[in-house]
């Protein structure tokens, strides 16, 4: 499994990267791999500000819901469009084309305060 040192991690399964003082946020690799095979991606919080730890929508796996939490506060302002038909896009590349939505931080230092690779792995390999 691959955790990209460019990004920051929750003990949530989610994942971070920072442009400038927007925050593209997933789901892990991990994550991804756990769920099995997804089917829908249900996100209604756009233009919404929200907390950190808040959910900000769910996954639809074969198996189960899961709900995704916001690792940063701010706002959303964009929801991935190509997973409204494309949801298997988390599995086949979940740090690229199955980012799921873009934040407006807050405070894009709250970002650094995220666990970095090497202790993401550390938790989801034990």
């Amino acid at each position: 499994m691959k955790f990209p040192e460019n990004l920051r991690y929750t003990k949530d399964h989610e994942w971070v990267r920072l442009e400038g003082d927007v925050a593209v946020i997933g789901i892990t690799e991990f994550a991804q791999s756990e769920l099995g095979d997804i089917v829908y991606v249900e996100i209604e919080t756009l233009n919404q500000h929200l907390a950190a730890d808040s959910v900000f929508g769910t996954v639809e796996a074969v198996k189960t819901v899961s709900d995704l939490f916001l690792p940063v506060t701010g706002t959303i302002i964009e929801i991935n469009p190509e997973l409204n038909n494309q949801p298997e896009l988390v599995n086949s590349d979940p740090y690229g084309e199955g980012w799921m939505v873009k934040l407006k931080v807050d405070d894009a230092a709250d970002v650094e305060t995220l666990l970095q690779a090497d202790a993401y792995a550390a938790l989801v390999q034990g």
